[in-house]
């Protein structure tokens, strides 16, 4: 016995070019939405796992514009201005703060980096202080330095693979003519410490003839009051005071905005490729009302054709659904590089985060919608009068 499935399938078969262009349009609203799904979740995991990654939830430094300096220390750029160390002491009295560590952070011009030279990145660290800040970091190769004033470093995975280093390899500090022996390579952390050069903080004063420090990583107790700390901190004189939260809000809101208007587009999208749906559907209802007809003479219900006339519009959105959900998959690689030209800072890790859970909430939403277009050509089959429609084709 010929199934339901079976003869709305042999339908649409019918008109393959009608079908094959609706089916077009399903695929690629499919294929947007669940990219822009997939970028909501993935930027903002992302963003986050960034900040944690920092170490700490506040930084402290010079005035100057916070956002900037945020956004530059996240990319791996150097420090806007200098302070005292003695900020230092002072802050870590506070009885909010876990853990302080003073960073130094210079940039120098490498003649052979690239093609016409490039910016070295080197982070003056208290190797005290700094790892205990930063516990998730792993070693591909060796270990910290030595001492707090030896001429070592270490390098993130992408500087050293960037330069073919290995522990024991010497670098010269472009600028400062100074050798530093490699006694760690970093693996990879998907952030920007996998191009950042690390040295001891006495060490980089020395060679930068910098006796101050760009930077105070802070690491807030837990269940701490963070909004009274930082109220605290802005007292003190010329210090501008970053919360990674602040900054984390204040990207969040940017990239919404440019979400919710795309996101419209994929809405759109998703509208017209319904109204292909209709079309074709209310075409075929059109097409056949005589064969209609006949089925009803036979005793079908009009409840029994609206079902066969609703499987049709399941199988489009179902087929379109799936294909445009293994199209986002196949280039969910490509889509996270064009987004990360567009986006002016874009966090580390991947952007564009789709996995099962997504994928059937997306295929959910198109075959509902989709359902939802197909009631009216359904209704409209199930009216047919057997008799007008014998009349109508005589």
């Amino acid at each position: 016995m010929i199934s339901k499935f079976q003869i709305a399938y042999k339908n649409l078969l019918r008109k393959k070019a009608r079908t094959f262009l609706t089916l077009v349009g399903i695929v690629l609203s499919t294929w947007v939405l669940v990219s822009l799904l997939g970028f909501n979740r993935g930027y903002e995991n992302a963003l986050n796992r960034d900040i944690d990654n920092m170490g700490y939830q506040i930084m402290v430094m010079a005035k100057g514009c916070p956002y900037e300096a945020a956004t530059m220390m996240l990319q791996g750029g150097a420090g806007l201005r200098y302070i005292d160390e003695s900020t230092v002491n002072a802050i870590a009295t506070k009885p909010e703060v876990d853990k302080v560590t003073p960073i130094l952070m210079q940039a120098f011009f490498d003649p052979d980096k690239g093609d016409g030279g490039g910016i070295a990145g080197y982070y003056g660290v208290d190797v005290a202080t700094f790892p205990g800040m930063k516990p998730f970091l792993r070693f591909y190769q060796g270990g910290w330095f030595r001492g707090a004033t030896a001429d070592e470093a270490v390098m993130g995975y992408e500087a050293a693979e960037l330069e073919q280093r290995v522990v024991g390899d010497m670098i010269i500090v472009p600028e400062k003519n100074v050798q530093l022996k490699v006694v760690g390579i970093l693996d990879r952390t998907g952030t920007q410490d996998d191009g950042t050069i690390f040295v001891p903080l006495r060490t980089l004063q020395r060679i930068s003839g910098i006796d101050k420090i760009t930077t105070i990583g802070i690491k807030v107790k837990k269940d701490a009051d963070t909004t009274k700390l930082e109220a605290a901190l802005y007292q003190l004189p010329d210090m501008q005071v970053v919360s990674f939260s602040q900054v984390k809000q204040t990207i969040m809101k940017l990239i919404a905005t440019a979400r919710v208007m795309v996101l419209s587009i994929a809405v759109i999208a998703l509208l017209i490729a319904m109204v292909g749906v209709v079309n074709t559907v209310l075409m075929s209802v059109l097409e056949r009302k005589h064969e209609i007809g006949i089925l009803k003479t036979m005793g079908a219900m009009p409840g029994d054709i609206f079902r066969l006339i609703w499987t049709e519009t399941l199988i489009l959105c179902t087929s379109g659904g799936i294909v445009g959900i293994g199209l986002a998959f196949v280039f969910a690689r490509i889509s996270d590089l064009l987004v990360r030209r567009i986006l002016p800072y874009a966090p580390g890790g991947e952007l564009v985060a789709i996995d099962t859970k997504l994928s059937l909430l997306t295929l959910l939403i198109i075959v509902v919608v989709g359902l939802l277009s197909g009631v009216y050509p359904a209704w409209k089959a199930g009216r047919v009068r057997p008799l007008d429609s014998i009349r109508s084709e005589g």
